[in-house]
């Protein structure tokens, strides 16, 4: 009497330890221990085909197997599919050249129609080819499925990169001299409730946080509109989170704020500030607003303000956009906003490994939009503009107060 629960047993437990020619060689060495009928039942229990238990056998009556490494023999195994179906890579490659991106001549191509897709229609072209096999062939041409990326930053300023080293050239100085220099801008604005937050965060399996289907706005809650400023010798950040409109007032109140709250005991014998800036936006170069905003500040901490602007179409390239707001973005990935409180406390909870701190405020004033600065405004204005490219670099020298 075999024991095919006891062959089934030891299968079981070798199995996943076993390639193909070790299964063989086992199925084969039970079968010759059960004695007559011991392939056909070997074959029952294990699903191995009688056939390969017959090879199986000889491999152990010749010991071939001892002598060779190989798991199959010569020639075993199914063809590939290029050899069975002739002109199936061909028929692909055609199939996908509508639809290919970018320099043909590049190392790597690729594709816009799903595997799925293309399976179908090499199907109805009479080929067989899951989708698994297309991917694997995708692969041999040199294909692959990928999203756009944000490269392309439109025309480039012949200065460009004269005024970075202009930038560069400047807050080095001011380090230097124990001065401050900043970075500064506004993150971008947030639903404030409980919307959808990009990113994932830990919570019980199954029970992931209900939020909103649609972003509208709630009007009893607004928007957050969080404006940095970077300060870069410190590795410390400061952002007024704003709640209603981003304007050149709101900008330079949150540098205000942030002098007064950490910068002036941080710089106490300060005699000038240096800004780092994007070209447009609330802070923009050729914002009438922020100028004259800024030419207030001056008079009022008493100290010389110069402002670098970075060069048109490179603000993703300002410092605060990698060293401060990519890890708030990171530190609050997955949290719905639910109010400008948890905002605030979300913001100032973010640190790095190399000491990064961030303080941050509410700032619960109303900025006006449309606000009209004057030509008088301007002529009023104690700017000096930097010999190279004025428009981007000047200082505002604190004007004496009136008797």
């Amino acid at each position: 009497m075999i024991d095919k629960s006891g062959i089934k047993a030891r299968f079981d437990a070798l199995a996943p330890f076993l390639n193909e020619r070790d299964r063989r060689l086992f199925a084969a060495s039970e079968a010759r221990a059960a004695g007559r009928g011991g392939i056909a039942a070997v074959a029952e229990v294990t699903g191995i085909a009688r056939s390969t238990i017959g090879r199986g056998l000889t491999d152990l009556r010749s010991g071939s197997a001892l002598c060779n490494s190989r798991v199959r023999r010569p020639g075993g195994g199914g063809k590939p599919a290029t050899e069975t179906q002739p002109g199936l890579l061909a028929a692909l490659e055609e199939l996908v050249q509508s639809s290919i991106r970018g320099d043909p001549e590049a190392p790597l191509r690729w594709v816009s129609k799903s595997q799925r897709h293309l399976s179908a229609a090499l199907t109805a072209c009479g080929f067989g080819a899951g989708q698994k096999l297309v991917g694997r062939l995708l692969g041999r041409l040199g294909f692959s499925l990928q999203a756009n990326r944000k490269t392309r930053e439109g025309t480039q300023h012949p200065d460009r990169n004269a005024q970075f080293e202009h930038i560069n050239a400047t807050v080095a100085d001011f380090q230097a001299a124990g001065e401050p220099a900043i970075s500064v801008d506004t993150k971008k604005k947030e639903l404030v409730g409980d919307f959808k937050n990009g990113g994932r965060e830990l919570r019980p399996k199954g029970r992931p946080e209900a939020v909103r289907v649609h972003d509208f706005v709630i009007p009893a809650l607004g928007k957050a509109v969080p404006y940095g400023v970077y300060d870069i010798a410190a590795n410390a950040g400061w952002v007024s989170v704003g709640m209603n409109h981003d304007t050149a007032a709101f900008a330079v109140e949150a540098i205000r704020r942030w002098w007064h709250e950490l910068g002036a005991a941080r710089y106490p014998a300060a005699t000038k500030l240096l800004i780092t800036a994007d070209c447009g936006g609330s802070n923009g170069a050729r914002v009438r607003l922020w100028k004259r905003e800024l030419q207030v500040l001056a008079d009022e901490l008493g100290i010389a303000i110069s402002v670098c602007h970075l060069p048109p179409g490179t603000s993703k390239w300002n410092r605060i956009e990698h060293r401060l707001f990519a890890f708030i973005t990171q530190n609050w990935r997955g949290k719905p906003l639910v109010s400008h409180q948890v905002i605030v406390q979300l913001i100032a909870s973010t640190t790095t490994k190399t000491g990064l701190t961030v303080a941050c405020r509410l700032d619960t004033n109303s900025y006006e939009k449309g606000i009209k600065v004057s030509d008088a405004d301007i002529a009023s204005l104690n700017i000096q503009p930097a010999n190279f490219h004025g428009e981007w670099n000047y200082t505002f020298i604190p004007r004496a107060p009136d008797v």
